[in-house]
């Protein structure tokens, strides 16, 4: 990870804090690993409760270092942590890792969100591959969200079934699966059927399927996806209606566009961008 990223977390930390937390912090961060680890443990009794601002230029300026990561809306402890992770020397392999993988042994909830939130700025990336998936089966719904959501590591470094899981869970969980960065990048053709099989579990128990889920299965339409697209089209809600317009229009199918021909005015919506998935996006 660059001086430059580092730097700039640095830089909204220090308008986030008073001069005795920014003393405080400056201080731990150049200890040794150990005090340094401890303080990542007791950070709670030293910063303020607080989420810090950021402006749209330093979420720029972090975007351009590391696309998709984004610290928006986050606490003041949890950005300190992260901050005080990217302290430890990484030049020993062995070490660095055993300090960090001692941290996620005994990490609290609070805790284990940080180190998840890091895991972009982690040096040895494939290493932390089996603790990221692992995240993706936990029950404690801010762990989840601190791996799935805003966070670019899975699109980066996940397996096709280990990213399907990831959205699938997003899915079950009812979360904001646009908030997954990479998704549509890493939209594949087994991750689109088994979508479609989920919605025909959802429609069969009379349950409906956030219309955001269609947005995955345009670029792999066959005819069993065309069907659903029918279903859709036919529903009372007009959102289905608009995600099947749009999964359509995503898809080179010509029975895909001959469908979606007989929507005269979704067509058009689409075709001139009135239309667009951001319009179906809820978080």
């Amino acid at each position: 990870m660059s001086d430059i990223v580092k730097q700039k977390l640095w830089e909204i930390i220090s308008r986030n804090t008073s001069a005795t937390e920014s003393e405080w912090l400056q201080q731990k961060g150049s200890a040794a690993p150990l005090e340094l680890m401890t303080a990542f443990v007791a950070a709670p009794r030293f910063l303020a409760k607080k989420i810090v601002k950021v402006s749209e230029d330093e979420q720029w300026s972090l975007d351009t270092e590391i696309p998709g990561f984004s610290v928006n809306n986050w606490s003041l402890v949890r950005l300190s942590r992260v901050w005080l992770l990217t302290q430890l020397d990484s030049s020993d392999k062995e070490d660095y890792v055993k300090n960090i993988e001692t941290l996620f042994d005994t990490a609290e909830m609070n805790e284990l969100v940080a180190l998840y939130s890091a895991l972009p700025l982690l040096s040895y990336p494939e290493h932390w591959l089996f603790r990221a998936t692992d995240a993706v089966r936990s029950n404690m719904g801010f762990v989840f969200d601190a791996i799935a959501l805003h966070n670019p590591y899975p699109a980066k470094h996940f397996s096709e079934l280990a990213w399907n899981q990831l959205v699938l869970k997003t899915i079950f969980n009812d979360k904001p699966i646009h908030l997954i960065e990479g998704l549509e990048n890493r939209a594949n053709e087994k991750l689109a059927l088994t979508l479609s099989d989920f919605a025909h579990e959802r429609w069969a128990a009379g349950r409906s399927v956030a219309p955001q889920v269609w947005r995955l299965v345009g670029k792999f339409m066959n005819p069993a996806l065309l069907a659903d697209m029918q279903h859709l089209f036919e529903s009372e809600n007009s959102e289905d209606r608009k995600a099947a317009a749009l999964a359509c229009a995503d898809s080179t199918l010509t029975n895909a566009n001959y469908l979606l021909a007989k929507y005269t005015d979704l067509e058009k919506s689409v075709k001139l961008g009135e239309l667009t998935w951001a319009e179906l996006e809820h978080s």
